[in-house]
């Protein structure tokens, strides 16, 4: 039985408000996940965050700077800082392992797989794939 929960989005990184997920829901490429936090910056370990899949097993992660691509896309700039004055580093580069997803959001300030502090999220992290409500 794959049950049902509502995250609120606390932050302005997705357009909507509220999402539901499935624990278990598969995902692929495209798709909104919702994943626990490890922990660090101002967020505590366990928080539940969305962010769309935008890098698979097998991508290549790249950066110029601190500009980072996956594949032939750009994903956006790694910020020295977050708004709360967290030194971050860019993620590093390489390829995708098996059982890891790049993670990301258009926002600018989305503390995502761009940076070292979130990098890619492993399978076990991910909650399921998430469904904006509004």
């Amino acid at each position: 039985a794959w049950g049902w929960s509502i995250t609120e989005n606390l932050t302005h990184s997705l357009n909507g408000s509220i999402y539901i997920h499935r624990a278990g829901e598969p995902f692929t490429k495209g798709d909104l996940v919702a994943y626990r936090w490890r922990g660090g910056a101002t967020y505590p370990a366990g928080t539940t965050f969305i962010k769309r899949v935008v890098g698979v097993p097998g991508d290549t992660i790249r950066t110029e700077g601190r500009q980072v691509w996956v594949n032939d896309a750009l994903i956006g700039i790694a910020k020295p800082f977050s708004r709360a004055g967290v030194p971050l580093e860019a993620v590093e580069p390489g390829v995708i392992p098996e059982g890891r997803y790049f993670v990301a959001t258009p926002m600018v300030d989305s503390l995502d797989s761009r940076y070292q502090l979130t990098g890619t999220i492993a399978n076990a992290e991910i909650i399921g794939r998430a469904h904006e409500v509004f």
